[in-house]
């Protein structure tokens, strides 16, 4: 919880627009369900067993030479956003948004590293994972608007944050406990585009589906965390509009 309240504030613009704009148009407050893709940039990073004098969670390249050097992911699972928008006039308003993952994701595959010899009671699993989020303010234009239903164009500036952590998972026999550990995360600065269309099934609440492109310098190549610097994403925004459309 306290991950996803870290990116709230992002929609403390909407609410200083909230007077001005109940008595001129609208204010629409959205709950998300959708996704994002980049895929692997086909680098490696060693496991805890690794040989390597580097250490874990060094950089590698995958190959038979290093059977402890595992590929690295490509981006993807469930995103969960929060937005808001504010119509200053008919066609045309500011908004922002913030998309995150729920739950962190392996940064690799999880392989246990015994600190203990065979027969002893103790073992460890390490596994680094990570969480990425966007969030943005965006200019927003509605060249279609009506009672049923409405086409939004948007565009703006953010940032994107890989946020990695290592997983420690102890046992001594069958007691299991689990940790995490932050590390240094990624941060970049990040171009949105965004088309989206709402549907309104009642007078305020609608559900608008919206594709997205998040350009992001840094986010993408072989020494980076993923493939490519733009970034698609699907959203399935569930709102409520206050006011007058």
């Amino acid at each position: 919880m306290k991950r996803i309240c870290r990116y709230l504030p992002i929609l403390s613009l909407v609410l200083l627009c909230v007077p001005f704009a109940s008595a001129q148009s609208s204010v629409d407050f959205m709950l998300g369900f959708g996704t994002a893709h980049d895929a692997t940039n086909g680098a490696g990073t060693e496991n805890a067993n690794t040989l390597s004098v580097n250490g874990p969670f060094s950089t590698c390249t995958p190959g038979a030479a290093d059977i402890y050097c595992q590929t690295n992911p490509s981006l993807g699972g469930f995103f969960l956003g929060f937005s808001g928008d504010v119509m200053l006039w008919k066609h045309f308003g500011i908004g922002a948004s913030a998309d995150v993952q729920p739950e962190r994701s392996n940064y690799g595959t999880s392989t246990p590293a015994l600190v203990a010899l065979l027969g002893a009671p103790a073992a460890n699993e390490y596994q680094l994972v990570y969480r990425q989020s966007f969030y943005d303010v965006n200019g927003i234009f509605r060249p279609v608007s009506t009672k049923r239903m409405a086409l939004q164009l948007e565009g703006g500036i953010g940032g994107a944050h890989t946020g990695f952590a290592i997983s420690e998972a102890s046992c001594v026999g069958s007691a299991c406990s689990t940790g995490i550990e932050p590390e240094p995360s990624a941060n970049h600065f990040d171009i949105h585009v965004g088309v989206g269309l709402s549907i309104y099934v009642s007078e305020h609440f609608f559900i608008r589906p919206q594709f997205d492109l998040h350009y992001a310098p840094g986010l993408g190549g072989v020494n980076n965390q993923f493939n490519s610097n733009l970034v698609p994403a699907g959203m399935v925004w569930v709102g409520y509009s206050f006011g007058d459309r």
